[in-house]
């Protein structure tokens, strides 16, 4: 169908009321319903619980298609991203929705090398802290504690302005993650060095100590890399629809990427991979087998639960866990590392692939499936595993609320409601109650 053979309107049928409401194309097949004016026309609104089939803005970033398992950043295919490009190429394509050229690239590495450090008197908040307080929550209340120290970052900020936040929160971001984890062992914290890469310097901050020098793995560094790039946007989901939403008070890159953070934090957000090694474990230590978890997982009776199948969008399989899948095989068989929970993987997903109770349900492994498994192998605590969704999500929660400060339709947020309460009614006095 053409863009001049495409319908413009529909009508909506209320009692014997009919309404024409304008239809929104993109640029993949997409129709949106345009209900802007349905209130005032009809005093009707549209009642869309988790807002699952409610489109809230216009994007030109991330294009996933749940039903046919496809993820494009800018259109990039994913999978080529991931074979050929680094995070911080990414970062740029989805900040800035072109690829770099090579000197601008490099550029662009050179002023976040030269960002990481964080200001001296932000390391008092780290040790005032409890020890074993969450990362997320830490790396939540440092990022917003930014603001405090950069009081100039406004949401109207000029774009020169406004990029020296984007670089702050990219560069130090990896800092304040190490700070958290390196408090709640009471380790010595280590300053970024300004030789290494991305990835490379996030591991000397997490690894490396004042009495030795410390030579990152590039085979751990390129596996992170992979996984960052992997995370780096997803949609419209529910971190970057926060980020989005608190953006839409105004609020600034600071105190929006904060509330970000704090909705990753969630269980049945950027929690799952965590569930995910948990379940494993229990498998494991368990005793059982992964047929006998998958027959438990099976049983309504049970509450059993099979994490890291399925998704909230994809209805086929996820295109990063095709990926990670092999990059799992390739990052243990290098490192030499046999890890019984892999195995106990392998297994499930075999299992699911071929159960008809799992093939007609559409659970295929996603994205968290593998990605724990990664973390773990890399050495990386279960309780960073959602920093580093975290770290790997900056770019897009940058993109996306950079692209809400530029739409001309944008608007602060505020859903309306169905009221199901007590219809109006007198006070009685306490003493008569």
């Amino acid at each position: 169908m053409t863009t001049e053979t495409q319908p413009k309107t529909a009508k909506l049928t209320i009692g014997d009321r009919e309404i024409d409401l304008d239809l929104i194309h993109g640029t993949e097949g997409e129709i949106g319903l345009d209900i802007r004016k349905l209130r005032a026309q009809a005093n009707v609104i549209a009642y869309d619980p988790g807002f699952a089939n409610t489109g809230s803005c216009r994007s030109e970033i991330t294009f996933l298609d749940g039903e046919k398992g496809i993820l494009r950043y800018r259109g990039y295919p994913i999978e080529q991203l991931a074979e050929h490009s680094s995070f911080l190429e990414v970062a740029w394509l989805l900040i800035k929705g072109e690829l770099p050229t090579k000197e601008r690239l490099a550029e662009f590495e050179h002023e976040i090398k030269y960002h990481t450090m964080l200001k001296e008197s932000l390391k008092g908040f780290f040790t005032s802290l409890p020890r074993m307080g969450h990362p997320m929550a830490i790396c939540a209340a440092a990022v917003g504690g930014l603001s405090t120290f950069y009081q100039d970052v406004k949401y109207d900020d000029p774009e020169d302005k406004r990029w020296a936040a984007v670089i702050r929160l990219l560069a130090k971001f990896p800092t304040i993650a190490a700070y958290a984890y390196k408090h709640s062992l009471r380790l010595p914290f280590m300053y970024p060095r300004n030789d290494l890469g991305y990835t490379e310097n996030i591991l000397h901050l997490l690894y490396a100590n004042p009495c030795e020098e410390y030579a990152p793995d590039p085979v751990i560094a390129k596996a992170l890399d992979l996984l960052l790039i992997l995370h780096a946007d997803h949609e419209q989901n529910c971190s970057t629809s926060t980020v989005r939403m608190v953006g839409s008070s105004h609020a600034n890159l600071f105190a929006s990427v904060s509330a970000g953070i704090s909705a990753l934090w969630g269980p049945l957000h950027g929690g799952a991979n965590q569930k995910v090694i948990e379940m494993l474990i229990s498998i494991h230590e368990g005793g059982k087998t992964a047929q006998q978890f998958m027959e438990m997982a099976k049983d309504k009776k049970s509450n059993t639960r099979l994490m890291g199948f399925g998704h909230r969008v994809y209805k086929n399989h996820d295109p990063r866990a095709r990926i990670l899948q092999q990059a799992c095989d390739d990052v243990l068989n290098r490192l030499g590392i046999h890890n019984p929970l892999l195995e106990i993987a392998k297994e499930l997903e075999g299992i699911a692939l071929s159960d008809d109770y799992f093939i007609e349900r559409k659970l295929y492994p996603n994205v968290d499936f593998y990605s724990g498994i990664i973390y773990q192998a890399l050495g990386i605590p279960v309780d960073m595993f959602t920093v580093f969704f975290s770290m790997g999500r900056l770019p897009g929660w940058i993109a996306q609320w950079l692209e809400f400060h530029r739409d001309e339709d944008a608007r602060i947020s505020r859903p309306r409601q169905i009221y199901t309460g007590a219809t109006e009614r007198d006070y009685v006095p306490a003493h008569k109650r």
